[in-house]
């Protein structure tokens, strides 16, 4: 396509035809830094399910589980509720402010090493170079005739991809089912239908993102390569390229002089392995990842040229201008913008960690009546009833007495399909028990009276909740 968007044929084109990107193998320190990243980042999500953890008889004993059954999150010795929404709010904004902290500081090395978009690609990458081989093997492959190796070697590859991503979906329902009995119910051919098709979903969108999709994902589909400019100041470690070292560029060879020249050769090694396909000699761009394969490439060119390593690198901003003047500019990792960060940061999460440690084991949650709000017996005497909830967040039987404050002369009768007494009412371990209540007291008509119900674990005084209503003597007007 021309430059001004019009074809051969004088057809309008706004857009472009996504050339696929073919990845050539490269080794370094970044690359060695990115295979570890990868396999540990593998071993956790594949195996974190398989972790057990011991919390009593009445609990699930895996470590990592989301129970959505019973509602129910479980991470290690934490456990979350649904009325505790707020704590996992409090770890998303966590996690976000930390996302922010290490970006001010060294870009986007989540994208790079640890994104599982990244992470995913990595192993689909080289599952391919193993089959097909290195980037111009697979680029003449692709783009050649269809011939018998071309047709065995993408139907292995492909079967591949889908067996990593049937295994990444099936970890995945691991983390919402207890992981043992699954597996052993795939053996054993009994596996829910719902399951199933979940794990059809996420195998087909494994195999879409990280086999065809892969850098679009990072330019045009994840948000964060959109905002991350915000987090961004001029000493923010990027990959730069040294203009001032590097140009001008042109080919060399062996035994010319680099006299009035730069030290880059234009050999392309840089873009050839950039997973993105970017030139990052055209400087920043919103779609390098900060994965560091170039830095390698051009560290392996300057060693046979027997050149300082260095043309691209982890740098700042500030400090490659103050090269171009001719001057030298420390690196200010600790600066104004992360000191914010950090104090929000800790600020967060001491939140989190006291809203963690000080969780009630018992909570307790009344609602009134609405219709009728209130009832006058024969004798004068005047009925609310109520709602009761009451949570055992504890992984033990509980029993637990129940009374109300403020009202002389009440008597609470408990409306259950069993004998429930309002001094006993038993309560099963992990579980929420549901009561209507009744109370009656001898009143006149008039305002209504602010009570409270307070219930007690009749085992343990410590454990114990409060909460507060009100009592309806007469119509509102």
């Amino acid at each position: 396509m021309s430059t001004d968007g019009v074809n051969n044929n004088g057809e309008l084109k706004l857009f472009e035809k996504q050339e696929r990107i073919y990845p050539k193998r490269v080794s370094g320190r970044y690359r060695n830094l990115k295979w570890i990243a990868m396999i540990a980042c593998l071993a956790v999500y594949y195996l974190a399910p398989f972790i057990r953890w011991d919390r009593g008889p009445n609990a699930p004993d895996q470590a990592i589980l989301i129970d959505l059954a019973k509602g129910r999150a479980y991470w290690f010795w934490f456990e979350i509720w649904p009325q505790e929404v707020y704590i996992l709010t409090g770890v998303l904004i966590f996690s976000a402010i930390l996302l922010f902290f290490v970006t001010s500081l060294f870009g986007r090395v989540w994208c790079g090493y640890l994104c599982f978009q990244t992470v995913w690609t990595d192993l689909y990458v080289w599952v391919e170079r193993i089959i097909q081989g290195d980037r111009n093997q697979r680029k003449k492959l692709r783009e050649g005739p269809w011939t018998w190796e071309k047709i065995y070697k993408l139907i292995i590859t492909h079967f591949l991809w889908l067996v990593i991503a049937w295994c990444t979906a099936g970890s995945f329902v691991l983390y919402f089912n207890d992981a043992p009995t699954l597996v052993r119910s795939f053996f054993e051919f009994d596996v829910n239908p719902k399951v199933l098709m979940v794990i059809a979903g996420l195998t087909f969108s494994t195999y879409l993102m990280a086999g065809f999709a892969r850098e679009q994902v990072c330019t045009y589909m994840c948000p964060y390569a959109r905002f991350q400019s915000a987090m961004f100041d001029k000493d923010t470690l990027i990959i730069g390229y040294d203009t001032e070292r590097g140009e001008p560029r042109g080919k060399h060879k062996k035994g010319d002089s680099w006299d009035g020249r730069g030290h880059c050769i234009d050999c392309t090694a840089c873009v050839q392995v950039c997973p993105t396909g970017i030139d990052i000699r055209d400087g920043l761009q919103m779609e390098c990842i900060a994965c560091g394969l170039c830095i390698d490439a051009c560290d392996g060119i300057m060693d046979k040229l027997e050149l300082p390593r260095g043309l691209i690198r982890y740098d700042t901003e500030k400090r490659l201008d103050a090269k171009k003047e001719g001057r030298e500019e420390k690196l200010h990792i600790l600066r104004p913008r992360t000191y914010y960060y950090a104090v929000v940061l800790a600020v967060v999460g001491s939140l989190m960690l006291y809203a963690l440690l000080n969780r009630a084991p018992l909570q307790l949650t009344v609602l009134h009546d609405r219709n009728p709000l209130f009832v006058q017996l024969s004798d004068g005497d005047i009925r609310n009833g109520y709602n009761i909830k009451i949570l055992n967040k504890t992984h033990e039987h509980r029993h637990y007495a129940l009374s109300v404050d403020g009202l002389d002369g009440a008597v609470m009768t408990i409306k259950s399909a069993g004998q429930v007494e309002a001094d006993d009412i038993y309560v099963e371990a992990d579980t929420v028990a549901h009561y209507h209540v009744f109370i009656q007291a001898p009143v006149k008509p008039g305002k209504p009276r602010e009570i409270a119900f307070s219930l007690k674990d009749t085992s343990d005084d410590t454990i114990y909740d409060e909460y507060e209503s009100m009592f309806i003597t007469r119509k509102a007007n």
